[in-house]
């Protein structure tokens, strides 16, 4: 396993604070933080215990997988760890309603949360504090490394779920088996070249669902390898011929590395992940809190209405702001027209707004005609930071007109929520499927998880008992 000289100081800079980090490490306020985000996370892996593409994911698993040692979250039943990781991380990313890091542009609960549990077993020596301290090294990496790739990555047709996600997956699991800092490096090299994901899923595919969970399953074989003794690609970000980074941007220099390492066990990434209180795609959020704004202070009625004009940056324009398509739900929940329509006509963005019905609404296709995203070179210019800042103008048939600036959207790290807004949410999403005592002893587990004795009990809590009754 030792490393032949090689000039890989981010990707041992990396391996280095992954494998060192310690609970006394982490400030309070990312311990606390920390906790919130994996309440969020796993309150969306159980709501997506059931949809229709996890449905089809789990079935064709359970007939190709005859192990069952894993638990699928929100079921009865149990896979291989890596495919458990698979469609665990589906479910959490299954319906637009997780975590985002949006300098990052990555949905980092998804991909690292799965990896790191499917580790876990009844003999794990892990205890909470190892739990929470695994999760940490996870939220931190892959937020730097799509920080590392800027805006562009996403830009040219990947998706960053599934190509900078596998560094969280593989660094959350790495900690959790305690390798060390040269099995650190091979299991970030094992990840790397495994990374793969398009952005054409977006327009109706259910595979967009799954990117998350291929992120967490090759991050964890990544893990689970390298514990092996199996090598990676030692410098997998740094390498000039080959390397992630110069072949995911396909050039020299639109990447930054010292975004990898740089603030590291000083600047804290988990503060600054967003979380979503509408059941769509992130960069639509900034959008309908600022017509909810309009709507606060100048109610109008749809007769009232004549377009509403969306101002954001290149990346909004291209990821959302295409003339909506009925291909799925998919591209209901990613289609900002169509997502504005849905809360002029519906009132809200949330679970009960979304069903395979929606898709060809007629009233919210219609209106969605009446929203044109236009793209704003000067908010473009401010950088990954602001990708998802808008102006938006509502434009009324008496020829007035309306206008808000949102930078960041409700939920975000400058206007984080509430441990209750985040529990209300969590039982919003789990009531149907979760019995109360065990929502509320879930709850417990994740907000007090520095005393767990053992992480599993954590991991027990997500299984779904067919034989208690849920509440309708």
């Amino acid at each position: 396993m030792a490393a032949h000289s090689i000039d890989n100081p981010y990707t041992r800079g990396i391996a280095a604070f992954v494998s060192s980090l310690k609970y006394e490490d982490i400030p309070e306020e990312v311990r606390q933080r920390i906790k919130l985000l994996v309440l969020d996370s796993l309150g969306c892996g159980l709501y997506g215990a059931h949809l229709p593409w996890t449905d089809i994911l789990r079935d064709t698993l359970t007939g190709l997988d005859a192990t069952r040692t894993t638990p699928i979250w929100g079921t009865d039943q149990a896979l291989s760890a890596p495919n458990a990781a698979l469609l665990n991380g589906t479910q959490i990313q299954g319906f637009e309603l997780d975590d985002v890091h949006r300098q990052g542009v990555l949905h980092v609960g998804a991909v690292t949360l799965p990896a790191l549990l499917a580790t876990i077993t009844p003999d794990s020596k892990l205890d909470g504090r190892d739990l929470l301290t695994a999760a940490v090294a996870g939220y931190e990496i892959g937020p730097r490394v799509g920080m590392c790739m800027g805006q562009e990555h996403i830009g040219q047709g990947w998706h960053s779920g599934a190509t900078v996600g596998v560094f969280s997956a593989a660094s959350g699991a790495a900690r959790a088996l305690r390798l060390t800092e040269e099995q650190t490096v091979h299991a970030l090299g094992i990840a790397g070249t495994q990374a793969a994901g398009l952005m054409a899923a977006q327009y109706g595919a259910m595979v967009k669902r799954m990117h998350a969970g291929r992120s967490a399953q090759s991050g964890l074989y990544a893990a689970l390898l390298a514990n092996a003794g199996f090598t990676g690609i030692l410098d997998v970000f740094e390498a000039p011929y080959g390397g992630f980074c110069g072949t995911f941007s396909r050039s020299t220099d639109r990447y930054n590395l010292t975004e990898l390492t740089a603030g590291l066990g000083e600047r804290w990434e988990t503060m600054r992940i967003s979380l979503k209180f509408y059941s769509c795609v992130g960069s639509n959020h900034t959008t309908l809190d600022a017509i909810r704004a309009i709507q606060e202070r100048h109610p109008f009625t749809l007769d009232q209405l004549d377009h509403i004009v969306v101002y954001g940056s290149q990346v909004t324009a291209d990821h959302v702001g295409w003339p909506y398509r009925p291909e799925g739900l998919t591209s209901a929940q990613l289609n900002l027209p169509f997502c504005v329509a849905t809360l002029l006509l519906e009132g809200d963005v949330f679970v009960e707004q979304f069903d395979e019905a929606c898709v060809t609404d007629q009233r919210r296709i219609e209106l969605s005609r009446k929203v044109e995203v236009r793209h704003d070179p000067a908010i473009t210019a401010l950088g990954s930071k602001f990708r998802h800042k808008v102006r938006v103008e509502v434009h009324y048939r008496d020829g007035s007109v309306e206008a808000e600036t949102r930078e960041a959207p409700r939920g975000s790290e400058y206007s984080f929520a509430s441990e209750a807004d985040l529990v209300d949410k969590f039982n919003k999403l789990t009531h149907h499927l979760l019995p109360e005592s065990q929502r509320d002893a879930l709850i417990e587990a994740i907000l007090g998880m520095e005393r767990l004795d053992h992480a599993h009990r954590l991991v027990e809590l997500l299984r779904r008992d067919p034989a208690q009754r849920v509440a309708a």
